[in-house]
C-alpha cells in the first residue's frame, strides 16, 4: 500500500446526511466516501482501491442556509429501455414541470487534509508502483477524470497534493466534538442492492480517524 495526502478546499460543501429525506443537511465534516471520491476523481482504475483513514479539518466549522431549485424526477429506466430497443424515444425531462424549491443547510469556507492508501484489488498481479507514479503525476499537474467536488457536484473543490517531505502548511483546528453515526461508504457485496455502512465518528483536536470498512455497521 502507498500513502497519499491531499488538501482540499472550497467556498461551499454539503455531505448530506441520509436520514434527511427531502431537505439537504450536511454532516459537520467531510465523510470518508466523499474523501474517497476526490482521490478517485484524480485516478480510478478497476485494478486499484482507495482506503481513507484520516480526515483533518483545517478551518472552523461554519454553516449557511440556502434555498435552491431542484428537479423532483428523473428519466425512467423503462423509457430508456424502450428507446434503446426502438432506436429512438422521448427521453426529455422538462424542468419547468418538475421544479421544486428545497432548503439546504450547508457548510461554507471549508478546508480539509485527507489521507488515504492506494492498494491493488484482490487478484491483480500488476505492479503497485505503476499506479502510484500515475496518481502522483496527475495530482501534481492538476489532472482529473472528473471535477473533484465537496459532497454535491455543484460544489467544486480545489485540490493540492501534499508531498511526503513537505512541511505541514496548516494545523487542524483545535476542537473536539462527538459527530455521532456517520456514513462510511456503501457496501457493494450485492451490486444490485448496495447497503450503507456507518461508524461512530469523533473529531479530536480537528482530526477524524476513520476505522477500516470491516469495522463499520450496517
Amino acid at each position: 500500500m502507498t500513502h497519499f495526502c491531499l488538501e482540499v478546499s472550497g467556498p461551499f460543501a454539503c455531505f448530506t446526511r441520509p436520514e434527511m429525506k427531502v431537505e439537504r443537511v450536511s454532516y459537520d465534516v467531510m465523510t470518508p466516501s466523499a474523501a474517497r471520491s476526490i482521490f478517485e476523481a484524480i485516478l480510478w482504475k478497476p485494478a486499484i482501491r482507495w482506503r481513507v483513514h484520516r480526515i483533518e479539518v483545517l478551518r472552523p466549522i461554519r454553516w449557511m442556509n440556502l434555498r435552491r431549485n431542484e428537479v423532483s424526477a428523473v428519466v425512467s429506466t423503462r423509457n430508456v429501455q424502450q428507446a434503446m430497443t426502438a432506436g429512438s424515444g422521448l427521453l426529455a425531462l422538462y424542468i419547468e414541470d418538475e421544479r421544486q424549491q428545497r432548503a439546504g443547510y450547508f457548510l461554507r469556507d471549508v478546508a480539509y487534509r485527507i489521507h488515504a492508501t492506494l492498494s491493488l484489488s484482490h487478484g491483480i498481479a500488476e505492479p503497485l508502483m505503476k499506479y502510484t507514479e500515475m496518481f502522483a503525476r496527475r495530482a501534481r499537474k492538476g489532472q482529473c477524470v472528473n471535477q473533484p467536488y465537496l459532497g454535491c457536484r455543484e460544489f467544486a473543490a480545489d485540490v493540492r497534493l501534499v508531498e511526503t517531505d513537505a512541511p505541514t502548511s496548516k494545523a487542524p483546528i483545535d476542537e473536539t466534538r462527538e459527530l455521532g453515526w456517520m456514513l462510511h461508504d456503501l457496501d457493494f457485496t450485492n451490486p444490485s442492492d448496495p447497503q450503507p455502512r456507518f461508524f461512530n465518528a469523533k473529531m479530536v483536536a480537528g482530526v477524524v480517524e476513520v476505522p477500516p470498512f470491516e469495522e463499520t455497521r450496517g
